[in-house]
């Protein structure tokens, strides 16, 4: 007869097995996406797995619709390799980039490839209702325009200009000091009971770049996100640093001059104070520059009057260089990155002619050692990269989950949406 704690020791054993079992499904399940095609014989490879162990979970997600056989390659005179990938209807996600001035939001497929995308809002700065009253119209737009999909939806995810705090039950809430808002409570209705999961842009800008992009497969990386604000993502042995209260890595209001320019979040000398957009072509403006607008057009054309006679603006973009290699300097300085990845759409007009002079002025500014172990390279993404990222974190739900859409909602069926989607934002 067994004894109670015998039972006991059964249960956990049994356990222990049931977790093992579903973290190896997860891993093989985040290959499978992260390659889009790929073998059995490589998850078994990838997830440290037996060739039968990973025949089995693939068979599972099969059956579960997450993965599709997608034809064969032949082998060393065997049988065919069958090729497997996700199953692109499997599953959706959408991915909001959220600017002070409007909302790009993107449904993606579950091969993170973008299917329908709506605009809202770019006329000017807006308010937090506002951008709610935005985010709530085009996700109505995607879901009329993709009926069939939407039940296959796994949520929505968002990527925010300023600090996103996620407290122990779930709740999150956006500080946007740079914008002027009070503290506003991340909102979760906006699109019936989709599950909302947000972030700060520069990180989801980070996922997006270690899963699919420039920073994939280096353990160490910085991905920058140059525009209006300046953030960054840190990928430290693979992860992406969060912090206590995940809002780690302001580096835009970081100081690299002492009581130096004045920064939109009301403090001097930060990162942001000199190589925003507004701060560079304010510095433009104030040298005697004319331009129409604030954006893409009028940083170009202070790249073009840069490199064709103009003196001031020529001062002026050798300045914003400077300054952002000081910046990330001080950053290698701190935490040594293999590589370095410059986004957003302001770091993107840079490092099409500037590449070089950024790279230079950054080993300048790091130390001898350290300035030979990093390379710099452009973002991957262009302008989606920010919404990828942020269609990534109900990706990832899915992936700790390892079910199908249609079971994950059953299991969550009655709990809140900020306990469906506590912990997943705060890795």
């Amino acid at each position: 007869m067994s004894s109670p704690g015998g039972r006991h020791l059964v249960a956990a054993e049994s356990l222990t097995v049931t977790d093992l079992r579903q973290r190896n499904r997860s891993a093989a399940l985040q290959f499978i996406i992260r390659e889009r095609e790929t073998t059995r014989a490589d998850v078994a490879r990838h997830c440290g797995l037996s060739t039968a162990a990973a025949a089995n979970i693939v068979t599972e997600l099969l059956a579960a619709g997450l993965v599709a056989e997608y034809g064969s390659r032949a082998s060393r005179g065997g049988r065919p390799i069958a090729i497997i990938g996700p199953r692109l209807d499997g599953a959706f996600a959408v991915g909001a980039d959220v600017g002070e001035r409007g909302v790009a939001v993107e449904l993606f497929d579950l091969g993170l490839n973008p299917v329908d995308r709506e605009f809202r809002g770019g006329a000017r700065q807006e308010s937090p209702d506002d951008i709610h009253r935005d985010l709530r119209e085009a996700l109505e737009a995607l879901r009329v325009r993709n009926l069939e999909r939407w039940p296959k939806v796994l949520g929505i995810g968002l990527g925010l200009p300023g600090v996103v705090e996620t407290s122990p039950d779930g709740t999150q809430t956006l500080y946007a000091q740079s914008l002027g808002w009070e503290a506003h409570t991340i909102p979760t209705d906006l699109a019936g009971d989709l599950p909302v999961f947000a972030e700060n842009g520069a990180k989801t800008q980070a996922r997006a770049e270690l899963w699919f992009g420039a920073a994939r497969g280096s353990a160490h990386a910085l991905v920058a996100l140059l525009g209006r604000g300046v953030g960054l993502g840190v990928i430290s042995d693979g992860q992406l640093a969060h912090g206590a209260f995940s809002s780690a890595t302001e580096w835009g209001h970081t100081k690299i001059r002492f009581d130096g320019e004045v920064c939109r979040c009301g403090d001097r000398g930060c990162v942001e104070a000199y190589v925003g957009a507004d701060a560079v072509l304010g510095a433009w403006r104030a040298a005697g520059g004319q331009f129409e607008g604030s954006g893409w057009t009028a940083l170009g054309a202070l790249l073009d009057a840069a490199v064709s006679g103009d003196e001031a603006a020529a001062r002026v973009v050798a300045g914003a260089v400077d300054a952002l290699g000081a910046a990330l300097g001080s950053m290698v300085n701190l935490l040594n990155p293999q590589r370095i990845v410059i986004g957003g759409w302001v770091g993107l007009r840079l490092m099409e002619r500037h590449a070089d002079d950024v790279l230079a002025a950054t080993r300048a500014r790091s130390l001898r050692r350290l300035s030979e172990q990093f390379d710099i390279v452009p973002a991957t993404f262009g302008g989606d990269t920010v919404a990828l990222g942020s269609a990534l974190m109900p990706i990832e739900q899915l992936i700790a989950q390892g079910r199908s859409v249609d079971q994950g909602r059953s299991v969550d069926q009655g709990r809140s949406v900020d306990q469906v989607a506590g912990g997943t934002t705060r890795r």
